[in-house]
């Protein structure tokens, strides 16, 4: 059952099948096709190296670049074209993105567990980490923002950079400044699968990171799957794939605010879902309204079109109901547009953010509220959280035991040991015990 865009069905009388069937992600009725074309590029990539992606550049992106790495002269050149406004922009949200992170940096600590016996944790930086910012339809400085300055803070010693090439061979400009909030940043012109294959194996010009980090659409979240599926294979921050919203509303709501939220996904690309669910009927049809007369004037109408045709307008009984199937779904971003939200947050379990009232749209959290728009999507909020500092980090447990330490709790260790039947494990302890103070 596909309804048409702008109707809105009632949830609680369909069946299990068509429930099941709303809720589907575009992206899995395409996850076939993407799975073999992505293996393709990996492995081209994986053989060839340099020359692989000279080709796949050149089919995707359409140039041919001899050197992938920007230089010095790049720099500088997006520098002077970007304009102050922008430069004031991207400076104005890089300090509340900095400030946030900063905020939630982990931290070490020690404890001593018994007499003579100190445990620790201690925390190092990952390096080298790929970022992905990608730049298709449209290029994203804010990602580069939200990639590069967790990434400084965790004191990441080498940081590498991809972004797709425009038609004449250049980075856009806008994403370059961005990315100088890391100015180790290693900055390569490198977009889709081919720039997550080159990350993943390193190629002459790229080199092999341990984790890789960023959004991109199916092709990428795809590739940083398969990187991440191979024995020797970096990690990976998250799936992070085409963009998602579930909005919640109540007969209060604004409905012109409601699609503005709702198109503000859309207009990402025609792989992206945005569902609205609703208690009230005819809050759902004015927001279908208005959903129609704000495309007309949206400059990518055609985009926000096409993702239209997988998304939904849902009648649920009431707002509990709507949490629950919002945790079913565990959307990347949740936008609770309900009269006393906080009333409501205990109950989600599962979302990449949520956006509390009528004055939070997501574009906040995308641009400049501090906190990272790079979520789990296709569901994976369900176990996994969105970017942050310590997604950059790593930590080591270090024990530090005394002759006196031992001796408290060496007996504890050898009788776990024997009832494991480790012999080895007991006399580790026993023959340590057994010298004299």
């Amino acid at each position: 059952m596909r309804p048409p865009v702008g109707k809105h069905v009632d949830w609680n009388a369909l069946d299990e099948a068509t429930q099941a069937q709303l809720l589907t992600r575009p992206t899995r009725a395409l996850a076939a096709g993407v799975r073999g074309r992505v293996e393709e590029v990996m492995a081209d990539v994986a053989a060839r190296g340099d020359v692989a992606l000279r080709v796949l550049t050149e089919h995707y992106d359409g140039v041919r670049l001899d050197a992938f790495e920007v230089d010095d002269a790049e720099r500088r050149a997006a520098r002077d074209a970007v304009g102050p406004q922008l430069r004031a922009a991207i400076d104005e949200a890089a300090s509340r993105i900095e400030a946030f992170h900063r905020a939630g940096m982990p931290q070490p600590y020690a404890l001593d567990t018994a007499p003579g016996v100190r445990c620790e944790r201690v925390l190092r930086p990952i390096s080298p980490v790929g970022l992905y910012v990608p730049a298709g339809s449209a290029p994203l400085p804010s990602t580069a923002l939200m990639l590069a300055i967790p990434a400084q803070l965790a004191g990441c010693e080498e940081i590498v950079l991809c972004t797709p090439p425009r038609r004449d061979g250049s980075a856009d400009p806008a994403v370059l400044v961005a990315a100088q909030c890391a100015p180790n940043a290693r900055i390569f012109k490198l977009g889709g699968a081919q720039a997550i294959a080159a990350m993943s194996f390193g190629t002459g010009s790229v080199p092999r990171c341990e984790k890789l980090f960023g959004p991109g659409n199916a092709y990428v979240d795809e590739a940083k799957r398969q990187a991440a599926e191979r024995h020797d294979g970096p990690a990976i921050d998250m799936p992070a794939g085409p963009s998602e919203v579930l909005v919640i509303a109540d007969a209060g709501a604004n409905p012109a605010f409601i699609a503005a939220d709702l198109l503000s996904q859309a207009e990402h690309g025609p792989d992206s879902q945005v569902i609205l669910l609703g208690d009230d009927d005819a809050l759902l049809d004015a927001v279908a309204a208005e959903v129609e007369r704000q495309l007309a004037s949206l400059p990518r109408a055609d985009i926000a079109r096409r993702a239209l045709e997988h998304s939904r307008l849902i009648r649920v009984a009431d707002i509990a109901q709507a949490i629950a199937l919002s945790n079913d779904y565990a959307p990347e971003h949740l936008i609770l547009s309900v009269r006393e939200p906080r009333r409501w947050l205990d109950a989600v379990r599962n979302a990449g953010t949520v956006f509390m009232g009528d004055w939070t749209p997501e574009s906040l959290g995308d641009y400049c509220s501090g906190s990272n728009h790079v979520l789990p999507t296709g569901g994976a909020a369900r176990a996994w959280s969105g970017l942050s500092v310590s997604s950059f980090m790593k930590s080591l447990t270090v024990q530090t035991a005394s002759r006196t330490g031992i001796g408290t709790i060496g007996p504890c260790a050898m009788t776990l040991a024997e009832a494991e039947g480790l012999q080895a494990h007991a006399r580790a302890v026993q023959l340590r015990l057994a010298v004299p103070a």
